[in-house]
Protein backbone atom coordinates (compact mmCIF):
# COMPACT_ATOMS: atom_id res chain seq x y z
CA UNK A 1 0.00 0.00 0.00
CA UNK A 2 1.06 3.25 -1.22
CA UNK A 3 0.44 6.44 1.38
CA UNK A 4 -0.73 9.10 -0.04
CA UNK A 5 0.42 12.72 0.89
CA UNK A 6 -1.63 15.92 1.24
CA UNK A 7 -0.26 18.71 -0.97
CA UNK A 8 -2.93 21.39 -0.09
CA UNK A 9 -5.48 21.86 2.35
CA UNK A 10 -7.63 23.20 -0.28
CA UNK A 11 -11.37 22.05 0.90
CA UNK A 12 -12.91 22.17 -2.59
CA UNK A 13 -16.43 21.73 -2.68
CA UNK A 14 -15.94 19.26 -5.91
CA UNK A 15 -12.01 19.51 -6.99
CA UNK A 16 -11.98 17.40 -10.35
CA UNK A 17 -10.01 17.11 -13.55
CA UNK A 18 -6.32 17.37 -12.52
CA UNK A 19 -4.20 18.16 -15.78
CA UNK A 20 -0.06 18.61 -15.52
CA UNK A 21 1.47 21.16 -17.73
CA UNK A 22 4.74 19.72 -18.26
CA UNK A 23 6.98 23.20 -19.77
CA UNK A 24 5.35 24.98 -16.34
CA UNK A 25 5.72 21.81 -13.90
CA UNK A 26 2.14 23.06 -12.69
CA UNK A 27 -0.65 21.49 -12.23
CA UNK A 28 -4.53 22.31 -12.63
CA UNK A 29 -7.84 21.08 -11.37
CA UNK A 30 -10.83 22.94 -11.16
CA UNK A 31 -13.28 22.90 -8.32
CA UNK A 32 -16.79 22.53 -10.05
CA UNK A 33 -19.20 23.74 -7.83
CA UNK A 34 -17.01 27.15 -6.99
CA UNK A 35 -16.07 27.80 -10.63
CA UNK A 36 -12.84 27.76 -9.95
CA UNK A 37 -9.58 26.91 -11.66
CA UNK A 38 -6.33 25.75 -9.24
CA UNK A 39 -3.16 25.66 -9.85
CA UNK A 40 -0.44 24.01 -7.66
CA UNK A 41 3.35 24.61 -8.04
CA UNK A 42 5.19 21.36 -6.11
CA UNK A 43 8.73 23.47 -6.45
CA UNK A 44 7.44 26.33 -4.34
CA UNK A 45 3.64 24.43 -2.68
CA UNK A 46 2.08 27.90 -4.31
CA UNK A 47 -0.90 27.80 -5.12
CA UNK A 48 -3.46 29.84 -6.69
CA UNK A 49 -7.15 29.82 -8.21
CA UNK A 50 -8.73 31.59 -10.56
CA UNK A 51 -12.60 32.53 -10.50
CA UNK A 52 -14.85 32.14 -12.90
CA UNK A 53 -18.88 32.97 -13.47
CA UNK A 54 -19.99 29.36 -13.44
CA UNK A 55 -19.41 25.93 -12.43
CA UNK A 56 -16.80 24.68 -14.07
CA UNK A 57 -16.28 21.05 -15.21
CA UNK A 58 -12.93 20.66 -16.69
CA UNK A 59 -9.83 22.84 -18.34
CA UNK A 60 -7.09 22.51 -20.34
CA UNK A 61 -4.05 23.96 -21.13
CA UNK A 62 -4.08 25.59 -24.71
CA UNK A 63 -0.65 25.20 -26.53
CA UNK A 64 -0.47 28.62 -27.37
CA UNK A 65 -1.43 29.66 -23.89
CA UNK A 66 -4.39 29.78 -21.50
CA UNK A 67 -6.68 27.17 -21.32
CA UNK A 68 -9.77 25.32 -23.10
CA UNK A 69 -12.83 25.16 -20.56
CA UNK A 70 -15.95 23.50 -20.36
CA UNK A 71 -17.94 25.40 -18.14
CA UNK A 72 -21.53 24.77 -17.08
CA UNK A 73 -23.12 24.40 -20.39
CA UNK A 74 -20.48 24.59 -23.03
CA UNK A 75 -16.98 25.14 -24.42
CA UNK A 76 -15.45 28.44 -23.55
CA UNK A 77 -11.55 30.36 -24.06
CA UNK A 78 -10.59 31.10 -20.99
CA UNK A 79 -8.85 34.73 -21.64
CA UNK A 80 -5.83 34.86 -19.06
CA UNK A 81 -5.74 38.59 -19.49
CA UNK A 82 -9.13 39.15 -17.67
CA UNK A 83 -9.68 35.45 -16.51
CA UNK A 84 -13.14 35.64 -18.69
CA UNK A 85 -14.87 32.64 -20.73
CA UNK A 86 -15.07 33.83 -24.22
CA UNK A 87 -17.89 31.31 -25.82
CA UNK A 88 -16.96 28.69 -28.24
CA UNK A 89 -20.12 26.07 -28.69
CA UNK A 90 -22.87 25.64 -26.06
CA UNK A 91 -24.17 22.22 -27.59
CA UNK A 92 -26.81 21.35 -25.47
CA UNK A 93 -28.68 24.28 -25.37
CA UNK A 94 -32.42 22.66 -24.82
CA UNK A 95 -30.96 21.03 -21.79
CA UNK A 96 -30.85 23.48 -19.34
CA UNK A 97 -30.00 20.99 -16.00
CA UNK A 98 -27.25 19.32 -17.19
CA UNK A 99 -23.52 20.61 -16.92
CA UNK A 100 -20.19 19.77 -18.15
CA UNK A 101 -18.08 17.90 -15.85
CA UNK A 102 -15.30 15.90 -16.90
CA UNK A 103 -12.66 16.10 -19.83
CA UNK A 104 -9.51 15.35 -21.23
CA UNK A 105 -7.83 16.33 -24.52
CA UNK A 106 -6.06 13.37 -26.92
CA UNK A 107 -3.03 12.91 -28.33
CA UNK A 108 -3.66 15.06 -31.06
CA UNK A 109 -4.98 17.66 -28.81
CA UNK A 110 -8.90 17.30 -29.35
CA UNK A 111 -10.91 18.06 -26.03
CA UNK A 112 -12.93 15.25 -25.12
CA UNK A 113 -15.76 16.29 -22.28
CA UNK A 114 -18.92 14.88 -20.92
CA UNK A 115 -22.07 16.04 -19.58
CA UNK A 116 -24.78 14.88 -16.82
CA UNK A 117 -27.92 15.91 -15.15
CA UNK A 118 -26.34 18.40 -12.40
CA UNK A 119 -29.46 17.13 -10.27
CA UNK A 120 -28.50 13.26 -11.17
CA UNK A 121 -32.22 12.40 -11.54
CA UNK A 122 -32.01 12.50 -15.41
CA UNK A 123 -29.73 9.98 -17.71
CA UNK A 124 -29.40 13.16 -20.08
CA UNK A 125 -26.27 12.92 -20.31
CA UNK A 126 -23.63 13.46 -23.44
CA UNK A 127 -19.59 13.07 -24.41
CA UNK A 128 -18.65 15.55 -26.60
CA UNK A 129 -15.16 16.00 -28.71
CA UNK A 130 -14.39 19.45 -29.54
CA UNK A 131 -11.87 19.56 -32.78
CA UNK A 132 -8.96 21.54 -33.32
CA UNK A 133 -11.13 23.56 -35.33
CA UNK A 134 -13.32 24.41 -32.75
CA UNK A 135 -16.46 21.66 -34.09
CA UNK A 136 -18.34 20.46 -31.89
CA UNK A 137 -19.54 16.68 -32.42
CA UNK A 138 -21.78 14.36 -29.69
CA UNK A 139 -19.59 11.25 -29.94
CA UNK A 140 -22.07 9.51 -27.21
CA UNK A 141 -25.48 9.82 -25.77
CA UNK A 142 -27.40 8.45 -23.45
CA UNK A 143 -24.74 9.01 -20.50
CA UNK A 144 -25.32 9.28 -17.00
CA UNK A 145 -22.48 10.79 -15.26
CA UNK A 146 -19.36 11.55 -17.91
CA UNK A 147 -16.45 10.78 -16.23
CA UNK A 148 -13.30 9.65 -16.58
CA UNK A 149 -11.18 9.57 -20.36
CA UNK A 150 -7.60 7.73 -20.79
CA UNK A 151 -5.97 6.33 -24.01
CA UNK A 152 -3.41 3.03 -24.46
CA UNK A 153 0.14 3.95 -25.26
CA UNK A 154 -0.70 3.06 -28.78
CA UNK A 155 -3.53 5.30 -29.28
CA UNK A 156 -5.80 2.49 -30.12
CA UNK A 157 -7.62 1.89 -27.40
CA UNK A 158 -10.10 4.78 -25.42
CA UNK A 159 -11.21 4.45 -21.92
CA UNK A 160 -14.69 5.68 -20.67
CA UNK A 161 -16.24 5.90 -17.19
CA UNK A 162 -19.89 6.55 -16.99
CA UNK A 163 -20.30 6.15 -13.43
CA UNK A 164 -23.64 5.40 -13.27
CA UNK A 165 -22.88 2.18 -14.65
CA UNK A 166 -19.70 1.62 -12.38
CA UNK A 167 -18.15 0.20 -15.07
CA UNK A 168 -15.12 1.22 -17.23
CA UNK A 169 -15.83 0.94 -20.99
CA UNK A 170 -13.32 0.96 -23.94
CA UNK A 171 -13.29 1.89 -27.40
CA UNK A 172 -11.35 0.67 -30.25
CA UNK A 173 -10.07 4.47 -31.25
CA UNK A 174 -8.89 5.92 -34.36
CA UNK A 175 -6.38 8.62 -33.82
CA UNK A 176 -6.56 10.29 -36.97
CA UNK A 177 -10.13 10.78 -37.10
CA UNK A 178 -10.75 10.60 -33.12
CA UNK A 179 -13.78 7.87 -33.74
CA UNK A 180 -14.79 5.11 -31.61
CA UNK A 181 -16.14 1.89 -32.16
CA UNK A 182 -16.46 -1.55 -30.58
CA UNK A 183 -17.40 -0.70 -26.96
CA UNK A 184 -16.65 -3.73 -23.96
CA UNK A 185 -16.95 -3.50 -20.38
CA UNK A 186 -12.91 -3.54 -19.21
CA UNK A 187 -13.57 -3.26 -15.63
CA UNK A 188 -16.62 -3.46 -12.91
CA UNK A 189 -16.25 -1.94 -9.45
CA UNK A 190 -17.04 -3.96 -6.84
CA UNK A 191 -20.48 -3.62 -5.03
CA UNK A 192 -19.77 -0.81 -1.83
CA UNK A 193 -16.58 0.34 -3.29
CA UNK A 194 -18.38 3.49 -4.45
CA UNK A 195 -18.32 4.50 -8.25
CA UNK A 196 -15.64 5.03 -10.67
CA UNK A 197 -14.75 8.40 -11.19
CA UNK A 198 -11.72 10.35 -12.96
CA UNK A 199 -9.30 8.01 -14.54
CA UNK A 200 -5.54 7.84 -15.97
CA UNK A 201 -3.54 5.41 -17.74
CA UNK A 202 0.32 4.45 -16.84
CA UNK A 203 3.15 3.34 -18.75
CA UNK A 204 2.40 -0.28 -18.65
CA UNK A 205 -1.01 0.24 -19.74
CA UNK A 206 -2.90 -0.09 -16.68
CA UNK A 207 -5.70 2.15 -15.13
CA UNK A 208 -5.58 4.50 -11.85
CA UNK A 209 -9.37 4.69 -11.34
CA UNK A 210 -10.80 7.11 -8.21
CA UNK A 211 -13.85 5.70 -6.41
CA UNK A 212 -16.25 8.25 -5.47
CA UNK A 213 -17.30 7.39 -1.98
CA UNK A 214 -14.69 4.25 -1.75
CA UNK A 215 -12.31 6.27 -0.19
CA UNK A 216 -9.51 5.42 -2.33
CA UNK A 217 -7.62 5.08 -5.96
CA UNK A 218 -7.70 1.52 -7.75
CA UNK A 219 -4.72 0.16 -10.26
CA UNK A 220 -6.79 -1.81 -12.82
CA UNK A 221 -5.51 -4.07 -15.89
CA UNK A 222 -7.91 -3.45 -18.63
CA UNK A 223 -7.12 -6.73 -20.04
CA UNK A 224 -8.07 -9.01 -17.25
CA UNK A 225 -10.68 -6.41 -15.36
CA UNK A 226 -8.44 -7.18 -12.29
CA UNK A 227 -7.02 -5.37 -9.49
CA UNK A 228 -3.44 -4.70 -8.89
CA UNK A 229 -3.24 -2.30 -6.05
CA UNK A 230 -5.03 0.45 -4.55
CA UNK A 231 -4.26 3.86 -2.64
CA UNK A 232 -6.55 4.84 0.74
CA UNK A 233 -7.29 8.17 0.71
CA UNK A 234 -9.01 10.23 3.98
CA UNK A 235 -11.46 11.56 1.96
CA UNK A 236 -14.46 9.13 0.74
CA UNK A 237 -15.28 11.39 -2.13
CA UNK A 238 -12.02 11.05 -4.30
CA UNK A 239 -12.61 12.29 -7.53
CA UNK A 240 -9.94 12.23 -9.99
CA UNK A 241 -6.06 11.65 -10.86
CA UNK A 242 -3.46 12.31 -13.14
CA UNK A 243 0.59 11.82 -13.28
CA UNK A 244 2.93 14.81 -12.60
CA UNK A 245 6.24 15.73 -11.63
CA UNK A 246 9.47 16.20 -13.47
CA UNK A 247 9.51 11.81 -13.84
CA UNK A 248 5.78 11.64 -14.40
CA UNK A 249 6.47 9.22 -11.36
CA UNK A 250 4.04 11.06 -8.88
CA UNK A 251 0.25 11.05 -8.83
CA UNK A 252 -1.91 13.67 -7.64
CA UNK A 253 -5.42 12.83 -6.72
CA UNK A 254 -7.84 15.55 -6.28
CA UNK A 255 -10.92 14.79 -3.64
CA UNK A 256 -14.65 16.66 -2.46
CA UNK A 257 -16.39 17.67 0.47
CA UNK A 258 -19.79 18.16 -1.27
CA UNK A 259 -22.79 16.71 0.70
CA UNK A 260 -20.83 15.32 4.03
CA UNK A 261 -22.70 15.68 7.08
CA UNK A 262 -20.36 18.13 10.17
CA UNK A 263 -19.87 14.75 11.45
CA UNK A 264 -18.79 13.36 8.70
CA UNK A 265 -16.68 15.97 7.78
CA UNK A 266 -14.97 16.05 11.94
CA UNK A 267 -14.27 12.44 10.55
CA UNK A 268 -12.60 13.73 7.23
CA UNK A 269 -11.20 17.43 7.79
CA UNK A 270 -8.76 16.87 4.17
CA UNK A 271 -11.90 16.11 2.25
CA UNK A 272 -11.13 18.25 -0.77
CA UNK A 273 -7.62 18.29 -0.39
CA UNK A 274 -5.24 17.55 -2.87
CA UNK A 275 -2.92 14.42 -2.38
CA UNK A 276 0.15 12.96 -4.15
CA UNK A 277 1.58 9.55 -4.50
CA UNK A 278 5.10 9.17 -5.30
CA UNK A 279 5.12 6.02 -6.94
CA UNK A 280 7.69 3.62 -9.03
CA UNK A 281 5.55 4.23 -11.92
CA UNK A 282 5.35 6.30 -14.77
CA UNK A 283 2.20 7.46 -16.19
CA UNK A 284 0.72 9.04 -19.28
CA UNK A 285 1.69 12.99 -20.31
CA UNK A 286 -1.51 15.52 -20.28
CA UNK A 287 -1.88 16.58 -23.49
CA UNK A 288 -2.99 20.01 -24.51
CA UNK A 289 -5.76 21.78 -26.61
CA UNK A 290 -4.00 22.39 -29.98
CA UNK A 291 -6.47 24.53 -31.67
Amino acid sequence: MHAAELVLDGKNTLGEGPAWDHDRQLLYWVDIIEGKIWSFDPETNQSRFIEVDRMVGAAVPKASGGFIVAAQHGFYRLNPASDSLIPIAEPETGRPNNRFNDGKCDAKGRFWAGTMDHNQEEISGALYCLDQNLQVRKVLDGVGISNGLAWDKENKTMFYIDSVTKQVAAFDYDLESGSIRNKRTVVTIPEGEGIPDGMTIDDEGMLWVAQWEGARVSRWNPATGQRLDSIALPASKVTSVVFGGKHLDELYITTARVGLSEEELEKQPHAGGLFRVKLGIKGSPTYRFEG
